[in-house]
């Protein structure tokens, strides 16, 4: 004796209006989603540019917690990165060879850095220092993500503006998975871990056989920007085709059902 299946019950009442009202929110963000994507990047790399504009403005508490919140998310030292409304942009380490005034410079005269030294040996003490300087009123005020995060995160604002606006008239496929490889996490990777190894080989005495391979070395601003816009945009690139197919079939989807429910203007069409 073979058992009927249960019987689907109609969802009704306000079960059947958060249904809809939850289609309806996706079927939204189907639609909109690289213009919802550029909003979350512009905020995202726009308070860190806001937070020295509020120091030097002298709302300090809000520009503090911009400080606080970002903390986590970026190393945040002054000698990587940009600063507002001081004597320079940015104020690199001597070492980097930049022809902007090194940090060295300023150091004396700075009471976060007091204690702390340049010497690789005491590498942590510099490190430290240059988290918790913000700034002052003849450097300026740093902002709250390091020169690299703002070039990544400022292009891929840029690029999904750019990405909304030319796929309305042109089909764009993905970056190649082998050449993200290459052209946007190249630069980057090597830039950093080169950066990276060389100042540990000459902090820890247990590591020295990689200053062999590694000689100290610390990026200038420019590269650090250039690197850092390369891995945005090529983000974006990569990605951005691979969602844009994937919100398309939903919104079609969604469409459809909202249609057969009354939800949706049979004149609405799908872009």
């Amino acid at each position: 004796m073979s058992s009927q299946p249960p019987t689907k019950q109609p969802v009704t009442g306000w079960q059947r209006s958060l249904v809809i009202g939850l289609d309806r929110g996706i079927y939204w963000l189907a639609r909109h989603w690289v213009g919802f994507f550029s909003l979350i990047a512009a905020i995202y790399v726009g308070l860190p540019i806001l937070a020295p504009v509020l120091m030097k403005a002298g709302v300090t508490a809000p520009a503090r917690a911009i400080y606080t919140v970002y903390s986590p998310l970026c190393h945040q030292m002054a000698s990587r990165s940009f600063f507002l409304f001081g004597d320079q942009a940015a104020y690199p380490r001597a070492i980097a060879g930049s022809s902007l005034t090194p940090i060295e410079a300023y150091m004396a005269n700075l009471p976060e850095f007091a204690g702390a030294s340049t010497d690789p040996a005491q590498w942590t003490t510099f490190l430290m220092a240059a988290r918790r300087f913000v700034g002052n009123e003849q450097m300026g005020y740093k902002m709250a993500l390091c020169e690299r995060d703002i070039a990544i995160y400022g292009f891929v604002l840029l690029a999904s503006i750019g990405y909304g606006l030319l796929r309305r008239r042109y089909e764009i496929k993905p970056m190649p998975i082998w050449l993200f490889f290459v052209l946007g996490m190249g630069p980057i990777a090597l830039d950093g871990f080169t950066q990276l190894f060389s100042q540990y080989a000459t902090a820890l005495p247990s590591l020295s056989i990689l200053g062999r391979i590694f000689p100290l070395r610390e990026s200038t601003p420019l590269f650090r920007t250039l690197t850092g816009a390369i891995f945005g945009f090529s983000l974006v690139w990569l990605t951005y085709p691979h969602i844009d197919k994937g919100m398309r079939d939903t919104e079609r989807d969604l469409a459809v059902k909202l249609r057969r429910v009354g939800a949706l203007p049979p004149e609405t069409r799908p872009e």
